[in-house]
């Protein structure tokens, strides 16, 4: 018997480059790791399901690491995959399931940005950073905690550079919108602008971005655009992930997501407050690259932050403490 199987899970897409990417990457990282046994799965978009995911790694293990490829914690982090985890855990009652933490914004996706950030100016010819505006655009959710990560990388991008204007912007679900943002930039007198894309692999909502930018060198002839890669394949990906998996195996405190067996968690879904499953089930008929109003965020009950450690405050009346 396996002592530990990782269980890599990526968001999935509608997009099959974007889920060829990630196995891959899965690949790649096998090679990297080669006595550690991975497994892929996705969260929705692919019949490798969750479901299906998990049961491969608990078969013939002791323990499986859930390891979440995921940049921002939202729904599907904070709901969805822990769901998975305890349906997997009745399955699966001799065998123990360990989830950790998202890449989270940490120094090791900064460096990836700087990195982009250095390609886009060399792209722009080396231009002047205070006249070179830049535009960190993300996916965009309904939880404000995700879309306040991106908030927090754009100003550690702003520390660690000369640029004097580094703004957030979102395909979908929240604002502000890439075109409000350029027009923003422009008003303020930017003469380039660098839009560096906050995403792991490719998909349809990549292609769109290319478009928008195409479509904002006519709107704006005065401004020199460029647009960067999605983060991919860089080695500090597979850094953070071999870190999230070395803490889970000294046991560090931070090695764990918090929202693993959370009582705000259940209690949320009892009452129908979010999450869903996309287990067993065959990929959304809709475009879930989210450019709709779920991104399987959640409200939590009364008392309940789901940031820094998962302070809970004291229980309310009907609510779990």
């Amino acid at each position: 018997m396996t002592l530990e199987t990782i269980l890599l899970v990526g968001h999935g897409s509608r997009e099959k480059s974007g889920n060829d990417e990630i196995m891959a990457f899965a690949k790649q990282w096998r090679e990297r790791q080669p006595a550690w046994p991975i497994e892929v799965c996705f969260i929705e978009l692919s019949e490798n399901t969750m479901s299906e995911g998990l049961r491969r790694a608990a078969t013939g293990s002791q323990r499986v690491i859930v390891v979440p490829l995921i940049l921002n914690a939202a729904g599907h982090v904070k709901m969805d995959i822990p769901q998975a985890i305890d349906a997997a855990r009745l399955k699966f009652p001799q065998v123990q399931f360990l989830y950790t933490p998202h890449l989270s914004v940490c120094e090791h996706l900064l460096s990836v940005v700087k990195r982009r950030l250095k390609t886009a100016m060399q792209a722009l010819d080396m231009p002047d950073p205070t006249t070179t505006g830049v535009v960190l655009l993300g996916r965009g959710s309904s939880d404000r905690h995700a879309n306040g990560e991106m908030a927090k990388m754009a100003r550690w991008v702003m520390e660690e550079s000369e640029h004097e204007l580094v703004d957030v912007a979102f395909t979908g679900i929240t604002y502000p919108r890439l075109e409000k943002v350029v027009q923003r930039q422009s008003l303020l007198g930017m003469t380039q602008v660098a839009v560096l894309p906050y995403y792991l692999f490719n998909g349809t909502l990549m292609e769109r971005i290319k478009r928008q930018v195409e479509n904002l060198k006519i709107q704006y002839p005065t401004i020199r655009f460029t647009s960067t890669e999605y983060f991919g394949f860089e080695r500090e990906i597979f850094e953070v992930l071999e870190q999230r998996v070395a803490d889970v195996k000294r046991g560090a405190p931070q090695a764990l997501m918090p929202c693993d067996g959370c009582k705000f968690r259940e209690f949320a879904v009892e009452h129908g407050l979010g999450g869903h499953h996309h287990d067993d089930a065959l990929p959304h008929n809709h475009d879930h690259d989210h450019d709709h109003p779920h991104d399987h965020a959640h409200d939590h009950p009364p008392g309940h932050a789901h940031e820094h450690g998962h302070l809970h405050e004291p229980a309310q009346a009907g609510v779990p403490s």
